[in-house]
């Protein structure tokens, strides 16, 4: 038999996939809006807003890293002609 109407779907009763990318980078975007909330936008002084600002890029800088290490290492083949394509680039810009 069929199942009767029920209407249309609540947001509720929509699932998504919790390990798609989009779902993933939805969390990490939910967790910079809410950490930007919870810092105080009272006045400070400029070293520490600096050196909080040195270690945001610090982090930045590793996360970075450790994900460009990882796709080197998956895949060598790619990222060497990646490489000898952007030196090639690089050499007919500078030669000009």
């Amino acid at each position: 038999m069929t199942e009767p109407y029920t209407g249309p779907p609540r947001p509720e009763d929509i699932e998504d996939a919790a390990e798609l990318e989009s779902a993933r980078l939805e969390r990490e975007a939910d967790a910079i809006l809410l950490e930007g909330e919870a810092r105080t936008f009272s006045p400070r002084p400029i070293h520490e807003a600096v050196r909080e600002d040195v270690a945001a890029a610090g982090d930045w800088g590793r996360t970075r890293t450790a994900r460009l290490r990882r796709a080197v290492e998956d895949e060598p083949m790619k990222a060497t002609l990646y490489a000898l394509g952007l030196g090639v680039v690089i050499g007919m810009l500078v030669s000009r």
